[in-house]
């Protein structure tokens, strides 16, 4: 893009971001905390878990963990057994809301901010999409591997 275009001309034509593979993210880096939540998650069945790293586009936090529910009481299973695990291991939420309508509940962590939804609400707000520019952490098999998604990948 020229140097001297428009924040606006630049959001609406983004350019896709290059990474060699020395930079993408994995689940090792991860902070502990992180990885509680992925597993809590899992236990409960959690569909499409996803991992976005911000550190180097945000300033309010650094990690975006998404993860989704086939319905309402799974959603809420999902936080539960994330908020429990955390709190077991000293670490309370700074916030949680949207957990009585259950379609997107939003647990803040500061350093981490984790997103369960109803599979229609994650289509619908495709937080992958507007944070596109961030990087992706490459999870293990043992999160990626769990229940089948309807949630349709576009490239």
């Amino acid at each position: 893009m020229k140097q001297n275009s428009t924040v606006k001309e630049q959001s609406l034509n983004p350019q896709p971001a290059v990474r060699s593979k020395s930079q993408s993210a994995t689940a090792e880096n991860l902070d502990e905390r992180v990885l509680t939540v992925l597993h809590a998650a899992a236990e409960k069945k959690a569909i499409e878990p996803v991992v976005l790293d911000l550190r180097e586009i945000a300033s309010f936090t650094d990690y975006f963990v998404i993860v989704s529910g086939a319905n309402e009481r799974q959603v809420q299973a999902i936080s539960d057994e994330v908020y429990e695990n955390l709190k077991k291991d000293g670490h309370a939420a700074l916030r949680v809301e949207g957990y009585k309508t259950a379609e997107w509940i939003l647990l803040d962590y500061g350093d981490f901010v984790v997103h369960v939804f109803e599979q229609k609400a994650r289509k619908f707000y495709d937080l992958e999409r507007l944070w596109r520019e961030s990087k992706r952490v490459e999870l293990p098999a043992e999160f990626t591997t769990g229940g089948a998604s309807s949630l349709r990948r576009e490239s």
